[in-house]
């Protein structure tokens, strides 16, 4: 019947397009799924959280655990300075973000067990599901990532992306498997991210399955979702909970389709040019004020992963100090830092937890290619807002920042804290395809020392 027509003349192919449209690219898209959260009984301190995750392992020892009396092998080359939280001293090419240092806690004695592969460290750090040396790319049976389980249990108020990743979907190095850890594994393809993945930096920065094109009018699209609704009559009658999924997103997909403020949210030209500067005018800086521009409009969590591949960036087996001063710090002390006060001057801190993750640390020992390699024993990460303690350091390191000297904490411990934050019992138990039960994060305790 088809034969002979070409595509731009269908109807059929235009209305399948549309459809695509309406379900493409929204994955995250929830119209509900809170009765878990208004059931806990849990108070949320936060009501959104974005995660900036130095993929590849970010150096403690070179950054917020410096250890200057140690051997030159150890210590490294960079210096401490002051910062604005007495006693306690970050890396010299830090400097923007040692004015910060009141607002946040740094957790000094982390740990886990995976030394070798990033992808069961990158695992273990976003889902707090230490698993051990288990590798390979995402799974459909990972527990799932904080921004999936939020999207099911507290998503947003309005109509709008609950979680949102980007710049990269990481791999497992280059060429490699999308790692594990950013997706909803067994609770499902609905509760993925939205991935922005073009660089928020270009000059044509756009967002992928969010515009309509140039050909369809907002007035076409109605019409399509009336006859879309209409064809799928029949089978909501009969009970076709996927049908009804379906329709929901895409009554959602239309209407960010066609909302002057879901396309304003990703129109970073609104920023001033002082704004986007202090950021830093590249790829991370631009997601990161991105990503405070996406909460501001309602969405609940977003995932900033640092790297296009697990040994693209903070990976630095060689030329450690060199990569670090040159490039990385520069662009996350610029970042990190405005995120902060921004969020403080819009009074949004206070609502708002940030967490600076990563996979794991670095050696103490330098090594003969003037890198650092992979150190699970020990390293830091950093929170703020959202509940969080101001100006407090919890744990500490020994003198070589090899191991915990006190206070040692999982990424389990962690995640159960951030769950707490934002309102979610991470004991809640979530069902696989097989209708087994999971709890959220199997191990872990809430770090009350460093709650408000």
């Amino acid at each position: 019947m088809m034969q002979g027509t070409r595509p731009q003349d269908s109807g059929i192919w235009r209305r399948r397009h549309l459809l695509q449209l309406g379900i493409a690219g929204t994955s995250g898209l929830i119209a509900s799924g809170a009765n878990a959260f208004a059931e806990s009984g849990l108070v949320p301190k936060a009501d959104r959280c974005i995660v900036l995750f130095l993929n590849g392992g970010p150096s403690h020892l070179d950054m917020w655990d410096m250890k200057p009396d140690a051997p030159s092998e150890i210590r490294g080359e960079f210096q401490p300075i002051d910062s604005s939280l007495p006693g306690v001293s970050v890396g010299e090419h830090l400097p923007r973000l040692a004015r910060q240092m009141h607002r946040v806690t740094l957790i000094r004695s982390m740990n886990h067990s995976v030394n070798n592969s990033h992808a069961a460290a990158v695992y273990a750090a976003l889902t707090g599901h230490d698993r051990g040396e288990f590798g390979g790319g995402a799974l459909p049976t990972d527990r799932p990532s904080p921004g999936s389980v939020l999207a099911r249990f507290r998503p947003p108020e309005n109509r709008t992306f609950p979680y949102v990743a980007l710049p990269y979907k990481t791999k497992e190095g280059a060429g490699g498997p999308l790692q594990p850890g950013f997706l909803a594994g067994l609770m499902g393809q609905t509760y993925d991210p939205f991935w922005v993945l073009n660089n928020p930096d270009a000059v044509d920065f756009h967002v992928e399955n969010l515009a309509l094109p140039e050909s369809v009018s907002h007035e076409r699209l109605r019409n399509r979702g009336e006859l879309l609704a209409g064809l799928g009559s029949g089978l909501r009658l009969k009970n076709n909970l996927s049908v009804s999924a379906i329709d929901g997103f895409q009554s959602q997909a239309f209407e960010l389709m066609t909302s002057s403020a879901a396309q304003d949210a990703f129109d970073l030209t609104k920023e001033s040019p002082g704004t986007r500067a202090s950021y830093g005018r590249n790829i991370y800086g631009q997601s990161t004020l991105l990503a405070r521009r996406l909460l501001e409009a309602g969405t609940r969590f977003v995932t900033l992963s640092w790297a296009p591949d697990a040994n693209a960036t903070w990976d630095t087996h060689g030329n450690n100090f060199n990569t670090l001063k040159t490039r990385l710090l520069p662009e996350f002390d610029a970042a990190c830092s405005s995120l902060l006060q921004d969020l403080a001057d819009r009074n949004m801190l206070e609502r708002t937890l940030v967490a600076v993750l990563g996979d794991f640390g670095r050696t103490p020992k330098i090594n003969a290619n003037a890198g650092r390699d992979h150190w699970n024993s020990c390293y830091t990460v950093m929170l703020a807002g959202g509940g969080i303690r101001e100006g407090f350091v919890f744990g500490a390191s020994d003198r070589h920042g090899a191991a915990p000297a006190e206070s040692p904490v999982s990424p389990g411990d962690v995640m159960t804290t951030i769950y707490r934050l934002l309102g979610v019992d991470s004991t809640t138990q979530i069902r696989d395809s097989l209708d087994r039960p999971h709890e959220v994060v199997p191990k872990g305790k809430i770090i009350t020392d460093i709650l408000v």
